[in-house]
């Protein structure tokens, strides 16, 4: 194990029943300014908040993929004026999008699965905002996937994103063991904005092909890519989340 790794496995086994303030606490006095906080939903705006609230700040990124919902653009432009923060927004190369488009048309993930696309859109991105700092925050929580983060730590080395020095970046869940009830429920006592399409049946939210409303009952994440099997609902940004034998490629 190296000195990264013992490093996350301590923050991880004492933050493990810390407060999801607590944590981001302890990732901004790990990192300072060298850390990132990743926002595109309600469990992220429920960290802005919780950062609002003990006088704390960071960066906050997004992924434009250019097939977002016009309701999340409105969210975010709503979230920047109830905070006074910028969400600085990353695109993808046009030039690979172009290339994608012109090569396969505009929906070609319905046929040959949504990696492809999800790697220019977003993992490419991601992967070039990461590359100047030494970790980043997330708003996963557990149930969130049992596919794929059943077992998600508080802490964890990123293997898939390497950060400054060509070091991978600590990866920060602050509510891994949250579930959507408690961040709804801190989301209406605080009085935070929200995006739209939730009071429309949707609870994840992604770009407007791939995102679709979900019924009563069903898990959250059959609203994404609902034409692939539950098992594979990560676009690659999640890869560590993912075993072995599914990181290839993604």
């Amino acid at each position: 194990m190296t000195e990264l790794h013992q490093r996350a496995h301590s923050l991880s086994e004492d933050l493990e029943d810390a407060l999801p303030a607590e944590i981001l606490e302890a990732a901004l006095r790990e990192h300072g300014d060298q850390v990132r906080l990743a926002f595109s939903g309600a469990e992220d705006v429920l960290l802005i908040e919780l950062l609002h609230q003990i006088g704390r700040s960071c960066p906050v990124f997004c992924l434009d993929t250019g097939r977002l919902h016009p309701e999340t653009y409105r969210f975010i432009a709503r979230v920047e004026s109830h905070y006074g923060i910028r969400v600085e927004a990353r695109f993808p190369s046009s030039d690979a999008v172009e290339d994608l488009v012109r090569r396969k048309g505009m929906f070609s993930f319905f046929e040959d699965g949504h990696l492809e696309c999800c790697r220019i859109r977003k993992v490419e991105p991601l992967r070039r905002e990461l590359a100047g700092v030494r970790g980043w925050i997330t708003g996963q929580r557990r149930d969130q996937s049992p596919g794929t983060r059943s077992r998600l730590a508080v802490v964890e080395v990123d293997e898939a994103h390497l950060g400054i020095d060509g070091q991978p970046v600590l990866k920060w869940n602050p509510l891994a063991g949250r579930t959507s009830i408690d961040v709804w429920d801190a989301i209406r006592a605080f009085g935070a904005p929200y995006n739209a399409l939730h009071d429309r049946g949707f609870v994840s939210i992604g770009c407007e092909p791939c995102t679709r409303a979900i019924l009563p009952g069903q898990h959250e994440r059959e609203g994404r890519w609902w034409w692939e099997a539950l098992d594979k609902k990560e676009c690659g940004l999640h890869e560590i989340n993912l075993p072995p034998p599914d990181r290839e490629g993604s």
